[in-house]
């Protein structure tokens, strides 16, 4: 696989440093579709809320001057060697997603989005790193974020989509383990009692329960999903820490 980094932060920002109304939303719209607005060309600024508020500027600017996308250039220049003999060519962008004042954007939605349906950017050779606007920048969150998004396309690559539960925590297992992630984590007990609820949902295909199973009962609820007695993000915990086992 070879992976070619395209700097998207500084036209991120400057989009914001714009005033809200139709002049912005039109600069975004013409920066992301190609010139007869027929398909998508950056198709990571899909993610984005273009009609954000001061704080998404603020959160660039942390971005920018902690030099995310040189990280990021990094990370996929370490990686690389590691992912040689995987087919695929893509073009890889940091993108944020306002999951804190974006009225278009829900986080569970958006994430289990990302996570098992990215094949509208893999038809167009991208691969999107989302960052997100409540999670301050580190270097190793940035570091991690990238590692996770390039092992998603390998995973993808080597099984396809997934369709049942069991498939989509074979892949965050993986994905998540691969980027050196720590959390989500449970003690012992609930992990035990975890296992116990999703194992007879293992064979679902229906989105209420693969999100109540994976997200927990707090995302359940907030989708009107019925929830499934589970903690916070439950069900990826369980795939993280079975994927560490092995």
């Amino acid at each position: 696989m070879r992976l070619e980094l395209v700097p998207l932060l500084q036209y991120q920002r400057k989009l914001y440093a714009m005033p809200q109304g139709y002049e912005r939303f039109k600069s975004y719209l013409d920066t992301m579709l190609n010139p007869d607005r027929t398909d998508v060309d950056l198709a990571p600024l899909v993610i984005i809320n273009p009609m954000g508020k001061p704080h998404l500027a603020d959160y660039l600017d942390a971005l920018i001057e902690l030099q995310a996308e040189a990280i990021a250039a990094q990370t996929l220049t370490e990686v690389q060697q590691e992912i040689s003999t995987v087919p695929g060519r893509f073009r890889v962008g940091l993108a944020i997603a306002d999951d804190v004042m974006g009225g278009w954007t829900n986080r569970y939605t958006s994430e289990f989005s990302i996570r098992f349906s990215p094949q509208a950017l893999y038809k167009r050779n991208w691969l999107s790193v989302t960052l997100w606007a409540s999670e301050p920048p580190s270097t190793a969150s940035i570091r991690q974020s990238v590692l996770e998004t390039v092992y998603r396309a390998v995973y993808w690559q080597q099984h396809g989509k997934p369709a049942t539960l069991s498939e989509m925590m074979a892949q965050a297992g993986y994905t998540l383990a691969q980027a050196g992630r720590q959390a989500p984590a449970l003690s012992d007990e609930d992990l035990a009692y975890t296992r116990e609820v999703i194992t007879p949902c293992l064979n679902a295909t229906e989105q209420p329960t693969q999100i109540a199973c994976l997200f927990g009962d707090v995302a359940a609820r907030e989708l009107g999903y019925p929830p499934q007695g589970l903690s916070d993000r439950a069900g990826l915990a369980l795939a993280l820490c079975e994927a560490q086992q092995d």
